[in-house]
């Protein structure tokens, strides 16, 4: 089987990570914000592909994630490509809403 090619930029795929582990800890955008002591409107501009990060604020949202999920995520890991990390819903409180009107 051939491999597919991916053409995104460091920063989508940055996107797709920071949504990925920020739905894993369960935060909004802003909860998320705080854990990392950094603005909501940075993150969102981060998760939307919209902005570049330095490597040491890569670093200080790998720490701060590292933190949150109880297990060591690596800088290289946020800019690393991965399929299964792609998240479908836009908002956290979406899917809580969603959850609780299924039980």
């Amino acid at each position: 089987m051939e491999a597919k090619h991916i053409n995104l930029e460091s920063k989508d795929i940055l996107a797709i990570n920071l949504k990925y582990y920020r739905h894993l800890a369960k935060l909004s955008q802003e909860k998320f914000a705080e854990a990392i002591d950094t603005s909501l409107i940075y993150i969102n501009q981060l998760e939307k592909g919209k902005r570049n990060t330095s490597l040491e604020m890569l670093d200080r949202i790998s720490i701060s994630i590292s933190n949150l999920l109880g297990k060591n995520i690596s800088s290289s890991e946020l800019i690393a490509y991965d399929e299964e990390k792609i998240i479908i819903a836009k908002r956290i409180d979406e899917v809580k809403k969603s959850q609780q009107i299924n039980c």
